[in-house]
């Protein structure tokens, strides 16, 4: 057997005193260590064992971080972490405190832009190589390193367009595994797979029809073949695209055959790959199984009900709706900007569509919210999943802003429900057929009921309610962090002082609602899973304000102005106070 590598391995430079030879043994290792440290610690498996070879192959061969190497969403990047100065910190990856899931500029100079989000790499390892032009670096190199899914972006071909007409010394490498998160989609899905299976499609070839100097597609598992062709690139002027063929989970079986459940598999045993059986301990949905369930059982009735998402069937569940009506549902791709604007050409012709995007994705799309839904009033249901702290994804990922974002917009209807019978209720009321789009915006994770599934019942827009009376302190809520009031209004403050509303409505707020709690208290206490400035407590603020109430006392709880990072959700609520302990601590001395 031959001697460990990996310990010997702590920078770049280290891998590149290697022989060519040694390097597929240290692929090897980095394998084994990644599958150990993720089988307990978790994270996004199946992109990062698909690109060891090509990680240590672009080491290799280009001077990082001279050489600069942006990598897209960075899901594909621990190896690059772990060989550039982060191996003996790796198993605090996601946690708190420890080092980012993705490439982040604060934590290496290796990591030269920070990703989370898809499709920026060309955009941005383009702006490095035009800097460097302008500042006389011709011998520098950019690479951008992208996937399949991700360079069906329309951000990525805008990039790509402009790249085509300039000198830069740019490098793209399309890293082609037919995956994202869920199987690749569309034309251009289509298009990489026949140049996979005939070379002839390279006469009519798109990327040099754009002026790129195109090669491949290669075995992107082939060392000494990856070194060959990317030290012969490093000749080429110009922009230059390469073309690999990898397999996403590469070196795991289980990840292999099921690419969409190893992306992120959670805790798995290391030896086998095997992930852990379900246990027979019935617990409540998680929020997105109700909505995609809840989607199926409208769409059986309502035949005009459709349902879009951008590359996210799994996560978000929507994939319930494309099993069982195929015709009516859309996965478009990583494409927010196109979701939307898709759905809005929708209502125009009497669809009923469920745009269900993740909070921090639809941010992405914020002009077509404007431009395309609300300033046309058209009645578009955005299903916001994924809002509030997230975890372990940290600030990239987090859905903390669409309450603020979304606010100032007018026509548009912003709902919070707090458990999952109010989230099937919304859906239900919303394609009864409302005259507003409406964004309807729900947590990651479990919900608090085990007996959901409820007869649906139409709500009245704008209303709130009251959830316990009190006479000298009101707390609103909106959300899913109501239950954890209801449930410290029970156990901590029973007496009659603390007053609880659930306002659900964040617009419009119930302005009958808030004149009665104006009138009647001098402390009001707001609390939400969103950003403090813009948020929901702003908007009671204003109310306040505007209707002269000046002589009450408002305290606003929520997330802080700065970026959260990663770590537990739990962790993360204790971090900005918002856990039941600090609540409580905040609520005694409020009153």
């Amino acid at each position: 057997m031959n001697n460990p590598i990996l310990h010997t391995i702590q920078t770049p430079d280290d891998v590149r005193k290697l022989r060519i030879e040694q390097l597929p043994q240290l692929a090897s290792e980095l394998r084994a260590f990644i599958i150990d440290i993720v089988a307990t610690k978790e994270g996004h498996l199946g992109a990062s064992l698909g690109v060891v070879e090509l990680t240590l192959a672009l080491h290799y061969v280009f001077d990082t971080p001279n050489d600069l190497l942006v990598w897209d969403v960075g899901h594909q990047a621990y190896v690059h972490k772990i060989i550039t100065g982060r191996k003996d910190v790796f198993d605090t990856n996601r946690q708190l405190g420890g080092i980012s899931g993705f490439p982040k500029r604060s934590e290496s100079e290796f990591d030269t832009f920070g990703v989370g989000h898809s499709s920026t790499s060309i955009s941005a390892a383009l702006g490095m190589a035009l800097a460097s032009l302008i500042q006389g670096h011709v011998e520098k190199h950019h690479i951008a390193v992208i996937g399949d899914a991700s360079i069906a972006s329309g951000m990525a071909f805008e990039g790509l367009n402009h790249a085509g007409v300039t000198d830069a010394n740019l490098l793209i490498i399309l890293n082609d595994n037919a995956m994202g998160i869920d199987p690749s989609v569309g034309a251009l899905k289509n298009y990489l797979t026949a140049i996979k299976k005939d070379k002839r499609v390279r006469k009519h070839n798109l990327i040099e029809a754009l002026n790129f100097d195109y090669s491949g597609p290669i075995d992107g598992h082939d060392i000494p073949k990856l070194i060959a062709e990317l030290q012969r690139l490093k000749s080429v002027k110009g922009p230059k695209f390469l073309h690999i063929i990898t397999t996403k989970g590469k070196g795991l079986q289980q990840a292999e055959e099921d690419q969409v459940k190893y992306h992120a598999p959670g805790k798995f045993d290391a030896k086998t790959g095997n992930i852990p059986l379900k246990t027979n301990e019935i617990i409540p949905p998680k929020y997105q199984d109700v909505f995609g369930e809840t989607l199926v059982e409208l769409a059986e009735k309502n035949p005009k009900i459709v349902g879009i998402t951008p590359a996210m069937p799994t996560g978000s569940s929507m994939n319930k709706l494309l099993t069982t009506f195929p015709n009516r549902a859309f996965d478009v791709g990583i494409a927010e900007q196109h979701a939307v604007t898709l759905a809005a050409g929708m209502v125009t012709q009497g669809l009923i569509p469920f745009c269900t995007i993740y909070s921090t994705f639809l941010q992405r799309a914020y002009d077509q919210i404007i431009h395309d839904v609300a300033l046309q009033n058209l009645p578009v249901i955005f299903c916001l999943d994924r809002a509030g702290l997230v975890g372990e994804d940290g600030a990239t990922h987090h859905g903390v802003f669409d309450i603020a974002y979304l606010r100032c917009i007018p026509n548009l209807i912003i709902y919070a429900p707090m458990d999952v019978i109010a989230l099937r209720n919304v859906m239900y009321t919303a394609q009864l057929g409302l005259t507003n789009p409406i964004a309807i915006r729900y947590p990651r994770g479990r919900g608090e009921l085990l007996d959901w599934k409820q007869p649906f019942k139409k709500i009245e827009i704008g209303k709130g309610e009251c959830l316990k009376e009190g006479e000298f302190v009101a707390i609103l809520t909106v959300g899913p962090i109501g239950n954890t009031i209801k449930a410290l209004c029970k156990s901590h403050f029973s007496d009659e002082k603390i007053a609880h509303y659930n306002m659900q409505f964040i617009k419009p707020l119930d302005e009958m609602l808030l004149h009665k709690i104006c009138r009647k208290f001098k402390r009001i206490l707001t609390i939400e899973d969103g950003t403090i400035i813009g948020g929901f407590g702003s908007a009671v603020g204003e109310f306040i304000h505007h209707h002269g109430y000046t002589d009450i006392t408002v305290k606003q709880l929520g997330v802080p102005d700065r970026f959260i990072e990663h770590g537990k959700t739990e962790e993360l609520y204790k971090s900005i106070e918002i856990d039941p302990e600090n609540l409580i601590k905040s609520i005694s001395s409020f009153t």
